[in-house]
């Protein structure tokens, strides 16, 4: 009898807070299905609604800074209203089974945000460092008030967009998944879910795989914690670092912003400089996520050992 409890603990888990859903909660199977849905009312509408409003070119791509902050601010603020939704009208959930705890929740999305910065920052020293990139033009945006206006901005919308994004593949999609199958299985297919959505075509060969340790390291920081809070805000600093501080692409899209830093120029092969989707598809990439999950794993099963006993 021990063992078979163990077993069901093992496959059955709630990785945030001991609460149960007072809802439906959705066959495993349809979780990611479900998730592709709101992504498609809400992100996928409203890009055509940017587009028609020439905001968004014909490859969503956003034109200007105007453009930039409605892509990221509009169809994310939205995804981020229909997945609180979900969680509260139909599953009735609280924010707390998603990782959204009432404890020091600006305090752990500002140390987050300080180590997105921090790894970004690592990864395209090393890259440059490694002959991938030309440095010039240091600290251009400063030259202009409406260059840090624009980069502020970003810090927001990204914030916003980055936030929505771990709400609902690390938050819901990971919880939902892990009470049906186990912790495994839904850190593998809410990560799966997230490269796939990311999906490029005409990738570099590390883009993908590099997507899955993003991934990856979002769920194992998530669970070494506890909550989602640190995690948003690491996402954020991420990309706002990434968009503004060298004039290099962010998941592919260029911000045309001076930089903030210095402005790097391609000036190696594709594996050090990522190609078109920027550093994300880099070797030094790959190398500073192996080491976040390397340092995030073991807390995470700590903590999940811990509460399950």
């Amino acid at each position: 009898m021990a063992s078979l409890a163990h077993t069901e603990r093992m496959t059955s888990q709630l990785i945030f807070a001991k609460e149960p859903a007072k809802g439906w909660r959705p066959w495993g199977i349809l979780v990611p299905l479900i998730g592709f849905a709101l992504l498609i009312v809400s992100v996928g509408l409203l890009t055509v609604v940017l587009q028609r409003a020439h905001l968004v070119d014909a490859k969503e791509n956003p034109v200007g800074l105007e453009g930039f902050a409605a892509f990221l601010l509009a169809p994310f603020a939205a995804l981020s209203i229909l997945t609180i939704a979900w969680v509260r009208l139909i599953e009735r959930r609280t924010l707390s089974t998603v990782g959204l705890s009432a404890d020091r929740g600006a305090r752990r999305f500002s140390g987050g945000m300080l180590i997105g910065i921090a790894m970004m920052s690592a990864i395209v020293a090393a890259d440059w460092a490694s002959g991938g990139f030309a440095a010039g033009g240091v600290a251009r945006a400063f030259g202009s008030p409406r260059a840090l206006a624009g980069i502020a901005v970003l810090l927001v919308s990204f914030a916003v967009q980055s936030s929505t994004e771990e709400l609902l593949f690390r938050g819901w999609m990971m919880s939902a998944l892990a009470y049906k199958f186990g912790v495994v299985p839904a850190v593998l297919v809410s990560s799966l879910t997230f490269t796939l959505l990311h999906f490029e075509p005409a990738s570099s060969r590390l883009f993908m795989p590099n997507l899955f340790l993003f991934g990856v390291f979002a769920c194992c920081w998530s669970l070494r914690t506890g909550n989602i809070w640190g995690v948003m805000g690491w996402h954020a600093g991420w990309n706002w670092l990434l968009g503004v501080g060298f004039e290099l692409p962010v998941t592919g899209l260029d911000t045309h912003m001076p930089a903030l830093i210095a402005r790097l120029t391609p000036a190696g092969p594709n594996y050090l400089t990522g190609g078109a989707q920027g550093v994300e598809a880099s070797l030094g990439c790959s190398i500073v996520l192996i080491a976040g999950i390397a340092c995030t794993m073991p807390g995470a099963r700590h903590r999940l050992a811990s509460t399950s006993a």
